[in-house]
């Protein structure tokens, strides 16, 4: 109690302080003379210029609301009202704090009101403010997309002046952050209006015209493939856009440039091969990565180019022989080093704190250009301590260069030559393991795909990934409400049963629990529902494992079956259903759950007269191993198999035009009885 008492008085004469040296410039605003208002705001706007300390005491005195209010007053006079725009404007240039406090005043309708006044310097007042307020991250950019009548207006003032015409563009590329934006831009003329300043006398114009290109062609292909048949003065605009990127042109003009033709091929509106991609986007993303450029180009670029190259395979192989990108890279992780050419301390400062964003890019890139080719894999992992800086990246602070690391690990392991070879010299299951354990969902997702990979059964990660315990944590992934992480934790047990002995795949049963694995059985995404069938088809290889399983769980496994095969589900799942079907019947005691259960075979024998040939080849298979006579009680499955009709089914089958069918029902055939029954009914071509 006595520290309140003590406390209270300091905050107090702080405040007083405050008040005593910023008062008066908010008393003159509600002077009675309006020419005395008029000369308070233009003191209160020489005051605050450059002053953050002076801005945050006008707030905290109530200087917004007054000032909002005279901008409003249709009888405050015009010089009045664009000085009060002048002012809030600079009171805008603080600190995030402002920012909020302005919006919380509701300036953003005030000033959007502003603009339907004629007078073209308050205009130009109120929409620099608005473009200083828009472009604060704390600013809710949805603000602007309130009232649908205010983008057509600011679309009908760009033709006002340069400095509409900057401001509104700078709005424009900052507030469009959503599908929806974008949509609502190109309805109302964004492309048509905006693509002749794209040939404005104004740096900042064209500067400010080509990033809402960037920002309205991203992953649009509705708005791309518009961008392709624009016309600028006679020239197509993926041309102006290639003249934009030429090394006469300021770096930022280079690279946004590189971004909307980056952005329209990936839309599909400009194809991979194309020159304008090939020989100008790509080598101009590739500069941007050398150590000559600003680190926030290089991050910049590095992204870009990732982007730009990640599905073709052929970019990657371009990219990947041009100014020798894959070791230019390494230079990301060096940066800044203690030779560096910063002299500039504010700069070396901000570097210090932003280095990781240049590993993060590093990653990204490195994760894109692998992805396809084996060649440029072992490029990437021959690089100068390459392994070890991605099993540094696992473990950085940064959720997003771990992110970025563990993607270009997972495009790594896509190589078998990389999984026997550099992933098992440097153990990089124990980081990712440890990665497993507590991370974000978008990490998870990517680490999981890691491991399904690192288990697979040539790599030697295996067996150290079976004996730390991993069942689990794979088994708990496939209870999360992602499909993503469901599929992928039941595609990494799906790998680690592959061949396995019967301890794994008895453990796989009992940490997953029948009730679980029954749920995936039933699991509305087709990607886990396949998984599981190919889980359940490794679980159920070998015959002592069949029968192990099927003598405990096969009453489970054969209604799951049953529920599949009848329900609406795509070929491939009714494919892998039969096969594991076939599994099951190359069990010694599993098969009498087929052979005693009528409905089982009506359905088998449904789907070997099925127009899919597909569905065919696997229920012949079942049958075949049903009536294989080398096997205890063959006789009696073949006589009851015969009553069923099976036989004139296979006869059909011996006929069948795909010669797989054709040749797998002969094969079954030819281990029973009826194949000389059927060789009996044939007559040779040509006798009578």
């Amino acid at each position: 109690m006595m520290a309140c008492l003590l406390e209270a008085p300091l905050r107090i004469s702080v405040l007083s302080e405050v008040t005593a040296t910023s008062r008066h410039y908010v008393d003159r605003l509600f002077d009675p003379d309006p020419q005395n208002v008029l000369q308070g705001v233009i003191d209160m706007k020489n005051a605050v210029i450059g002053n953050n300390r002076q801005k945050a005491n006008l707030i905290v005195l109530g200087a917004v609301p007054r000032l909002l209010y005279l901008l409003q007053q249709s009888s405050s006079s015009l010089e009045l009202r664009t000085e009060c725009a002048v002012v809030l404007g600079s009171l805008a240039m603080g600190t995030e704090n402002n920012i909020k406090s302005l919006v919380d005043c509701h300036i953003i309708p005030a000033l959007l009101q502003g603009l339907l006044c004629s007078d073209l310097i308050f205009i130009e007042a109120c929409l620099r403010c608005l473009r200083t307020v828009f472009i604060s991250p704390v600013t809710p950019v949805q603000l602007l997309y309130t009232d649908p009548t205010v983008i057509p207006h600011l679309m009908s003032l760009l033709s006002r002046s340069q400095h509409t015409q900057e401001y509104i563009t700078q709005i424009f590329a900052h507030c469009c952050k959503t599908p929806e934006h974008q949509t609502v831009l190109f309805n109302h003329g964004a492309i048509q209006n905006i693509a002749p300043l794209l040939i404005s006398p104004s740096f900042k114009v064209r500067m400010q015209a080509l990033k809402c290109f960037s920002v309205l062609a991203y992953e649009n292909a509705q708005v791309s493939m518009t961008l392709v048949n624009v016309l600028v003065d006679g020239e197509q605009l993926s041309q102006v856009f290639v003249r934009m990127m030429q090394r006469d042109k300021p770096i930022e003009m280079q690279l946004t440039a590189a971004k909307c033709l980056t952005y329209m091929c990936r839309a599909g509106a400009i194809r991979t091969d194309d020159n304008c991609i090939v020989l100008k986007t790509l080598p101009c993303l590739v500069r941007m990565c050398s150590k000559e450029r600003l680190l926030e180009e290089r991050v910049e670029g590095a992204e870009t180019l990732a982007y730009l190259m990640e599905p073709d395979i052929e970019l990657q192989r371009i990219a990947s022989v041009t100014d020798h990108l894959v070791s230019m890279l390494a230079d990301y992780f060096k940066y800044p080093s203690s030779v560096s050419a910063i002299t500039d301390i504010k700069r070396l400062d901000h570097d210090l704190k932003h280095a990781h964003e240049l590993r993060q890019a590093a990653f990204k890139l490195y994760a894109s250009l692998g992805s396809n080719d084996e060649d440029i894999r072992k490029k990437i992992t021959e690089t100068e301590n390459m392994m070890d800086r991605i099993v540094s990246g696992l473990s950085e602070s940064s959720i997003k260069v771990r992110l970025a690391a563990v993607r270009c690990l997972h495009s790594l392991s896509r190589s078998v030559q990389q999984l026997r070879t550099s992933f098992h010299d440097h153990a990089v299951w124990k980081p990712l393991m440890k990665l497993l354990q507590n991370a974000p969902d978008e990490v998870l997702v990517m680490a999981s795909s890691t491991l399904c990979n690192l288990l697979l059964e040539f790599s030697p990660s295996k067996e150290p990934i079976l004996e730390s315990g991993v069942i689990e944590l794979l088994c708990s992934l496939t209870q999360s409400d992602s499909p993503a992480l469901r599929v992928n934790g039941i595609w990494a047990l799906m790998n680690m049963a592959f061949q396995a002995d019967q301890k794994v795949k008895v453990e796989i049963v009992r940490a997953l629990g029948t009730e679980q694995l029954f749920r995936l059985l039933s699991d509305p995404d087709t990607n886990v529902l396949m998984k599981t069938l190919g889980l359940l088809r490794n679980l159920l290889s070998t015959r002592p494992h069949i029968d192990q399983v099927m003598s405990s769980h096969g009453k489970q496994i054969m209604q799951a079956v049953t529920l599949i095969l009848e329900g609406e589900h795509s070929i491939e799942v009714k494919e892998q259903t039969l096969c594991i079907l076939a599994n099951i019947a190359d069990g010694n005691t599993a098969k009498e759950l087929i052979m005693t259960n009528d409905d089982m075979l009506q359905k088998i024998k449904y789907y070997m007269g099925h127009s899919n040939v597909k569905l065919q080849l696997a229920a012949t298979f079942c049958i075949s191993n049903l009536i294989w006579n080398e096997e205890d009680g063959s006789q009696e499955r073949q006589d009851k198999l015969r009553d069923m009709g099976f036989v004139d089914i296979l006869h059909k089958l011996t006929q069948a035009s795909d010669p797989n069918l054709c040749d797998r029902a002969k094969t079954a055939m030819q281990h029973t009885p009826w194949w000389i029954e059927a060789l009996m009914l044939w007559t040779p071509f040509g006798e009578s």
